[in-house]
């Protein structure tokens, strides 16, 4: 059975109370919620109540799965991913599903401005030929040494960035969220980074899809202009 888990954190230190942020109407977590269901009536999901204490999502999410022994995949959506696609959801899954092998997978989405290459917010990846995830950072990697410019750097290099939809093995969840924080995780606040300093393999599922993360307020505000020009759009296509 696979499982789909939206963690939703309320304290977040830099947007409080994001997931009840108002975006045209609607608070974001239902907005997220109402994707992945693919639903358009009323907006309904059963809750799980987690500790404050617990640090991350993937913790929050492993907390939950415990009780849950007839899942074997678990499907972590984040809660400020609104515009998050079906089609997305079913790509990450895939690769669990006709590959015993493959225990954690997750997203990447080439970059093609150089906002998204400057953030930090916007994490990037660099994965093998085997499309396994070698490192994640909020820093542009790979370094294009050979360009002048950051539109110089998106042209010449295939540079990724993360997508944070991870597809887990009930018991690799477990597994991975039983560890302690290393380092590399600390320096860079990524957690993904735990798996692969502990021997993780995480395949990366290349999409085309875009899609926006909600972090800060700017963040927000983007993600409202965003709305009301998709539902422009919508209105335009259906005349």
């Amino acid at each position: 059975m696979i499982i789909g888990i939206i963690p939703a954190r309320f304290a977040s230190t830099r947007l409080l109370g994001k997931p009840l942020a108002d975006i045209c109407g609607k608070p974001m977590i239902q907005h997220t919620y109402e994707k992945v269901a693919q639903i358009i009536s009323n907006f309904g999901a059963k809750v799980v109540m987690t500790s404050r204490e617990i640090a991350t999502g993937s913790d929050r999410i492993a907390s939950v799965a415990k009780n849950l022994p007839g899942a074997n995949i678990i499907v972590n959506i984040q809660g400020d991913e609104p515009f998050i696609r079906g089609e997305m959801i079913d790509q990450a899954i895939e690769p669990l599903l006709f590959d015993r092998t493959i225990n954690v997978s997750t997203l990447a989405k080439r970059i093609d401005n150089t906002q998204d290459l400057k953030s930090t917010s916007v994490v990037k990846v660099v994965f093998d030929y085997n499309n396994f995830a070698m490192y994640f950072s909020r820093s542009p990697i790979p370094y294009v040494r050979d360009a002048r410019t950051n539109f110089d750097r998106i042209q010449k290099a295939e540079i990724y960035k993360h997508i944070g939809l991870y597809v887990y093995r009930r018991e690799s969840l477990l597994k991975f969220t039983q560890l302690q924080p290393t380092d590399l995780e600390q320096t860079e606040k990524l957690e993904q980074l735990r798996m692969l300093e502990n021997g993780f393999k995480v395949k990366i599922v290349v999409t085309e899809f875009e899609t926006l993360s909600i972090d800060t307020q700017e963040d927000l505000e983007r993600a409202r202009v965003y709305y009301t020009r998709f539902l422009h759009m919508k209105d335009n296509n259906d005349l």
